[in-house]
């Protein structure tokens, strides 16, 4: 039979060094309690380091999503200037057209002075055209882009200083409610914290990542919509021109 009664806590600090061993096996109790706790504190450092290596991965990736995002926009920016130059393209030619009309016959010419003349594109201001993102991908962008300081605490090249030591100090400033739920050890408990606390994060970090895959799903979608028309339009194009290079050859 075991020397300890089964009421005894081999965590609790309170009476600790009071408990002497009962009966002939009651070294070998001892022993045992002592190779119990070092085994389960093992497993909680590990278990801690574990979930704080999972945490940091879970903000590189993050990371990794917000370049994409931005290399996206960037991507939709040029398709819009594509866009915005073939149509200025496409306008430019049918006002060639109308002056070859007027140059191949009189008929031409009238045509032309009766005819309405193509609607003028504005010009765009700066130079430069306007392109807007979805908001689901900005707005994940924006909350994922507020977390890049914690990416630079855990990635293991970035941080500064080990902060083991700071847990256990953060340990004692829990209220007393979430006290009683962890145990009364005071390195288990920051132990226990430490794993709670990464696991709360790594939750909030899957659902932002979920946030920037739909936002870069929805982008996407648009731009294969922009690409279909901007083909289209070029196919158009492609034919106009080689219809005008036919009629300037006839002259």
């Amino acid at each position: 039979m075991s020397a300890l009664p089964r009421s005894y806590n081999p965590f609790a600090e309170d009476e600790e060094d009071d408990v002497a061993p009962a009966g002939p096996g009651g070294a070998g109790g001892a022993d045992r309690q002592r190779f119990l706790q070092q085994e389960v504190l093992r497993r909680s450092a590990a278990t801690a380091d574990s979930t704080t290596r999972s945490l940091s991965l879970l903000y590189e990736s993050e990371r990794i999503g917000v370049a994409a995002s931005e290399e996206l926009i960037r991507q939709g920016e040029a398709l819009k200037r594509t866009e915005q130059m073939v149509d200025k393209m496409d306008q430019d030619l049918k006002t060639s057209q109308r002056h070859i009309n007027s140059i191949k016959s009189v008929w031409g010419g009238l045509v032309n002075y009766f005819k309405a003349k193509p609607p003028e594109s504005k010009p765009e201001q700066n130079g430069a055209p306007e392109y807007y993102a979805n908001s689901r991908l900005k707005e994940a962008m924006t909350s994922s882009k507020e977390q890049e300081s914690k990416y630079q605490e855990s990635h293991p090249n970035l941080r500064k200083l080990d902060n083991s030591d700071n847990d256990f100090n953060k340990a004692d400033l829990v209220s007393s409610v979430q006290r009683d739920a962890y145990p009364k050890n005071q390195q288990l408990r920051a132990y226990h914290q430490k794993i709670d606390n990464n696991l709360d994060e790594m939750s909030s970090g899957l659902s932002r990542l979920k946030s920037l895959a739909l936002g870069l799903q929805t982008e996407i979608e648009e731009q294969d919509d922009m690409l279909d028309r901007l083909t289209k339009k070029v196919e158009t194009l492609d034919v106009n021109i080689k219809n005008t290079d036919r009629k300037v050859r006839q002259l």
